[in-house]
C-alpha cells in the first residue's frame, strides 16, 4: 500500500529562536523536510477491567515517543491515547494485584497508570545503568518485577518501597539481557529468560538464592525470550519457555521439576487458559488453537483460522475468549456457541525514526525505518513523499544502475528495488534474493560494478563474534558467503576503489557478547582469489572503521572512531591520519558512525556523533556546522540529505 502526501517545505531562517538553528544558518540553507516514516505497529498489550468493571483492552504503538493506547471492548473507541515520555517502545504490560497497569519504557523508566483515567505518571529510570526494560510480572501486595538490560538485572518496584535489585547485579555473570519474567504465585519464585547465550533461572526474590533450570542441550540457544505459567489441577502448574535462534517452546512441570514436551512453531506473545488449565489458548502460524497441556500438542486443535499472533488474550469466567492480534484485529470468540466478531482497531499511526538512507537512481532520497519498518521516498524536485510498507527494518542500502539494494534486520536477508516500476510487494518489487543463517545485520553494501556484483558486509546474530562477506552476482542471482574475512569481527564499512573491495570492520558482533579483539581492521579483499590479501590497523585502538569514500586524490578517505584516515590501494599503505574529534568511550557495540561524502565544492561533508561537519580536504580542518544529525547522502545537484531524528532534513552549503 503507498501512502501519498505533499511534504511543505519551511526554510529555516535566522530569526529562528532555537539557538543551535540560528547557529547553523550561517553555513547555507537548511530545509526540515517532515516526517517520512510512519507505522501502527503494537506491541505490550493487556486486557484489564476499569474500577467500573468495563473491560479494556491496552496497548502500545511504536513511535517517537511511543503512546499508550486503550479501547473499550464493548464500543472499540479509543478511551486513551497519551505518549510515553523519551520511551520509543513497550514490549510488556502487566496489572499489580492492586490495580495498577504498569509500562516498561524502552529508555530504562517504568510508567504507572491507573485504568480508567487519563493520566500517567513516570517513575524514573529503574536502576542506574540499565536502559532497556524488556517484560514485567506481577507479585504479591501490588509489587511488580522488571527484566532489564544491559546489566542482566532483575528489578522489584512496591509502591512504598520504590526501586530494589533483587539479585544483587547480573542474574547471570557475562550476560546482557533479562529477557522474559514469569511469577509463580503459588510458591513466591521467580523465572527469568536470559540471553543472548540462553539460560532458564528460578530465583527467589526475597533471598536472591538462584538455581539454573536450562537443559544443556538448550544451551546453545540465543534466548529465553518468553515465560508464561499457565494453573494446573493438583499444583501442578506449568511453565511455557521460547527458545531463539529457532521457535521452540519447552513445558516445564513446576510441581514434578520435569520438562514435559518441546514445541514447535508456537507463538509467545501471549497464551492463556480457562480457571482449571484443562484447556490452553495460543496461536501457531496464524491460527488459534486450543489443546490440554496434560497431552502432546500433536492433538491441539484449530479453534480460530487466520487469527494472526496473540498480543494479549483474556478467557472470561462465562467462557468467552478474547484476542487482540499482533495486527490489531479485535477477536471475540464464544467458546461455547464457536462464534465470532472481529474488529479492526483504529490504531493511530506514530512517527519512527529513519534508520537508513540513500539516494536513489530516480533522483528520490530514499530511506528506511526503525524499528517498524517500511521505507519512503522523497522527491526534492516536486516536495511528494510517498510511504512503502511491507518490508522489516533497513540497516543499509546502496544503488546500481537502476536498483536499490537493501540490508534488512532481522536474520541477515536481502532484497532489490527496482526504481523503473512502482513499489509493489505482491509483484516481488523488491524482490527477495535470500538470507545468511547466523548473520543479522548489513550496514555496509557496495556495488562493484566491473564485476556486475554487489558486496553486503555483515553483522552476525545476538550472542555472536564473526561477520561474513557476502557476494551477490546480479547476472546470476547467485548469493556467495565468505564467513569472517577477519575473525571475531564484524564488517561495518565496504568500497570498491582502484579495481579491489576493502572492508573496514568493528570490534562488535551481535548484542550480547562482547569483543574479543582490541581495534579494527582494514582489509583488501581480492575479487579474483576471493580471499583477504592485506590488512592493516588504520588507527590504533578504534572500534569501528566507516564513512568510507574515494577522495579528492583518488585514495579512500574514512573514519576510525573520530580520526581521519587515508589509505593507498594501489601500494597498501597508509597515507596519513588525523585527529578530528573526540569520540564517545566504547560501551556495548559499535556497527556504524561516520558518514562521509565528497562534495562539488571541494570539501568532504560527514556526520557522527550526532553531528553535521566539513573537512577541508588540503587541510584537515574540520568545522562543525549542526548538531542532532545522523546518516548522510548527497543528490546529483549537491545538496546533503540527513536525518533529525523522524525528520529528513536537507542542506546546501554557502558558496564559497
Amino acid at each position: 500500500m503507498i501512502l501519498t502526501r505533499i511534504i511543505s517545505i519551511v526554510l529555516i531562517t535566522c530569526v529562528v529562536t532555537h539557538s543551535v538553528l540560528a547557529q547553523e544558518e550561517k553555513y547555507g540553507e537548511f530545509i526540515n523536510h517532515g516526517i517520512q516514516l510512519t507505522a501502527s505497529m503494537i506491541q505490550g498489550s493487556l486486557f484489564v477491567d476499569d474500577k467500573n468493571g468495563n473491560t479494556l483492552i491496552y496497548t502500545v504503538v511504536r513511535g517517537e515517543p511511543a503512546h499508550l493506547l486503550a479501547f473499550d471492548v464493548e464500543s472499540k473507541k479509543l478511551v486513551l491515547d497519551v505518549p510515553l515520555p523519551k520511551a520509543d517502545g513497550v514490549w510488556d504490560l502487566t496489572q499489580s494485584t492492586d490495580g495498577d497497569l504498569y509500562i516498561p519504557g524502552a529508555n530504562g523508566s517504568l510508567f504507572k497508570h491507573t485504568p480508567g483515567t487519563q493520566e500517567i505518571e513516570d517513575l524514573g529510570i529503574v536502576l542506574d545503568g540499565e536502559t532497556y526494560l524488556w517484560n514485567l510480572t506481577s507479585g504479591f501486595d501490588g509489587e511488580v518485577f522488571g527484566a532489564t538490560y544491559p546489566g542482566c538485572r532483575i528489578f522489584r518496584y512496591h509502591p512504598d518501597h520504590g526501586f530494589s535489585d533483587i539479585g544483587n547485579g547480573p542474574v547471570v555473570e557475562g550476560e546482557n539481557y533479562v529477557r522474559s519474567l514469569a511469577f509463580h504465585h503459588r510458591t513466591g519464585l521467580l523465572y527469568a529468560g536470559i540471553g543472548s547465550r540462553a539460560h532458564l533461572i528460578e530465583i527467589d526474590p526475597k533471598t536472591g538464592n538462584k538455581k539454573s533450570l536450562l537443559p544443556e542441550k538448550y544451551q546453545d540457544k540465543e534466548f529465553v525470550y518468553s515465560l508464561e505459567i499457565i494453573p494446573g489441577k493438583n499444583g501442578e502448574d506449568r511453565l511455557f519457555a521460547l527458545l531463539t535462534a529457532g521457535s521452540e517452546t519447552l513445558i516445564y512441570n513446576l510441581k514434578t521439576k520435569v520438562f514435559e514436551q518441546e514445541i514447535a512453531g508456537m507463538d509467545m506473545k501471549a497464551i492463556t487458559s480457562d480457571k482449571a488449565g484443562k484447556q490452553v489458548y495460543l496461536t501457531s502460524k496464524g491460527n488459534t488453537l486450543a489443546f490440554d497441556p496434560k497431552k502432546n500438542f500433536g492433538k491441539s486443535k484449530v479453534i480460530l483460522k487466520e487469527s494472526g499472533t496473540a498480543n494479549a488474550f483474556l478467557h472470561k469466567e462465562n467462557g468467552d475468549l478474547l484476542m487482540l492480534s499482533s495486527g490489531g484485529n479485535l477477536i471475540e470468540y464464544n467458546i461455547k456457541a464457536k462464534t465470532e466478531n472481529r474488529t479492526k482497531l483504529a490504531i493511530p499511526g506514530q512517527p519512527i525514526p529513519i534508520n537508513a538512507i540513500t539516494f536513489g537512481p530516480d533522483g528520490k532520497v530514499w530511506t528506511g525505518g526503525y524499528l517498524a519498518g517500511g521505507h519512503a521516498s522523497f522527491d526534492p524536485s516536486t516536495g511528494i513523499h510517498q510511504e512503502h510498507k511491507g518490508l522489516d527494518q533497513t540497516e543499509g542500502m546502496a544503488v546500481f544502475e537502476d536498483k536499490i539494494y537493501i540490508g534488512i534486520y532481522p536474520k541477515g536477508k536481502f532484497y532489490v528495488l527496482d526504481t523503473k516500476n512502482e513499489w509493489n510487494m505482491a509483484d516481488s518489487n523488491p524482490k527477495a534474493l535470500g538470507q545468511i543463517d547466523g548473520q543479522s545485520r548489513s550496514f555496509a553494501l557496495a556495488a562493484i560494478p566491473e564485476l556486475r556484483k554487489m558486496a553486503f558486509g555483515m553483522i552476525p546474530e545476538y550472542g555472536k563474534l564473526g561477520g561474513a562477506l557476502v557476494i551477490y552476482d546480479i547476472d546470476s542471482e547467485e548469493l556467495k558467503t565468505f564467513e569472517q574475512p577477519v575473525p571475531k569481527q564484524g564488517i561495518s564499512s565496504l568500497i570498491f576503489n582502484k579495481g579491489a573491495l576493502v572492508g573496514g570492520t568493528t570490534i562488535s558482533g551481535g548484542l550480547g557478547k562482547m569483543p574479543e579483539t582490541k581495534e579494527a581492521k582494514l582489509f583488501v579483499w581480492d575479487l579474483g582469489k576471493m580471499k583477504v590479501v592485506e590488512e592493516l590497523v588504520p588507527v590504533a585502538g578504534a572500534s569501528a572503521i566507516t564513512g568510507m569514500i574515494e577522495g579528492p586524490d583518488g585514495n579512500i578517505w574514512g573514519m576510525a572512531d573520530g580520526t581521519l584516515f587515508i589509505f593507498d590501494v594501489d601500494s597498501n599503505s597508509l597515507i596519513s591520519t588525523h585527529k578530528l574529534y573526540d569520540f564517545p568511550e566504547f560501551k556495548s557495540h559499535i556497527w556504524r558512525s561516520a558518514f562521509l561524502v565528497l562534495h562539488p565544492d571541494g570539501n568532504i561533508y560527514g556526520t557522527d556523533n550526532r553531528m553535521l561537519f566539513k573537512i577541508d580536504p588540503s587541510t584537515k580542518a574540520f568545522t562543525k556546522v549542526a548538531e542532532d544529525t545522523g546518516l548522510l547522502v548527497m543528490g546529483d545537484d549537491g545538496t546533503l540529505f540527513f536525518r533529525k531524528a523522524t525528520e529528513l532534513w536537507s542542506y546546501k552549503p554557502k558558496s564559497n
